[in-house]
């Protein structure tokens, strides 16, 4: 008798599938998505499995980037290459024009950022574009916060998130209806890890901003991380900027951003690196996950990413 062999789906592979299935269920569920693009790592992935989704259609909701002016170069430039590659609309969000319209007020001083000024922003673009759904690149293994979500995280009809009335998500069942005036932010990549994330871009061959790789770049020491010195960032007196061979875990607000000390100039080297280390991306190199044990918790309530 002849055994029958059922083929086995490796672990990216498996992953890829739940979120292939995730994209075309909010698809076929909701209205207007839109896919949060910043041209970091995970938005990146995100893109990818987008495309994959609907080929060999084009991908059917526009990208938007929360662009708080404070970024650096090398993923702006990467951001609006790819987008035009790809025939996708790009919606940037201008958190500078929200400052100007006195939607918010910016912070000043040697700690200022305007991190936390995006969430107004965001929610403000939302409304704005009558978004019911926002594919974000959020990953439970990042933070505690981020732990409570599920992959549809359902938003009130002012962006606020409440980790007591989520709902269920049994059998990979996802209930997406809404009332008028909420979203839902929905997370295809929640039960990936930082290395999942990596090897996936190995094994995709996927283009990444440089900043990702071991260069040289002019920084200063602050509170146990390093960071880039920016027209953004004022030095404290006491503060010194030296030369060294870094690269970013994380990309985001220049003035809240970390790099880590590294050589690794390869996906084989960065996945070796990732593969090692025991401290989350967002504990490392992010300043304002570190305001307090509930940081990203608080930002979260408020309608944060």
């Amino acid at each position: 008798m002849t055994a029958i062999i059922t083929p086995q789906l490796s672990h990216l592979k498996a992953l890829e599938a739940e979120a292939i299935h995730i994209f075309r269920e909010v698809a076929s569920e909701l209205e207007r998505p839109v896919l949060l693009f910043s041209g970091g790592k995970d938005s990146i992935v995100l893109l990818r499995l987008a495309e994959k989704a609907f080929r060999p259609g084009p991908i059917p909701f526009p990208l938007m980037h929360v662009d708080t002016g404070h970024n650096f170069d090398e993923v702006i430039e990467y951001r609006d290459r790819r987008a035009a590659e790809l025939g996708v609309e790009l919606i940037v969000a201008s958190v500078q024009e929200s400052i100007d319209s006195g939607r918010v007020r910016e912070e000043t001083g040697p700690r200022a950022s305007r991190n936390r000024l995006q969430t107004i922003t965001l929610l403000d673009a939302i409304g704005k574009h009558s978004f019911d759904a926002a594919f974000g690149g959020a990953r439970r293994d990042e933070e505690r916060a981020r732990a409570k979500e599920r992959i549809f995280s359902f938003r009130d009809d002012f962006g606020q998130w409440d980790p007591r009335r989520q709902r269920p998500e049994l059998w990979d069942v996802y209930n997406g209806r809404i009332h008028r005036g909420e979203h839902v932010r929905v997370f295809p990549l929640s039960n990936w890890t930082e290395l999942d994330v990596w090897e996936y871009i190995r094994a995709e061959e996927l283009e990444l901003p440089s900043i990702y790789f071991a260069h040289e770049r002019e920084v200063f020491p602050r509170d146990g991380m390093l960071y880039a010195v920016s027209p953004y960032t004022e030095l404290l007196q006491d503060e010194k900027t030296f030369v060294t061979s870094v690269r970013y875990r994380t990309v985001g607000d220049m003035s809240c951003t970390g790099a880590v000390r590294s050589h690794a100039t390869s996906l084989d080297d960065v996945v070796n690196e990732i593969a090692a280390t025991r401290i989350t991306e967002r504990g490392e190199t992010r300043a304002d996950d570190r305001a307090s044990e509930a940081a990203m918790e608080d930002r979260k309530r408020e309608g944060y990413f």
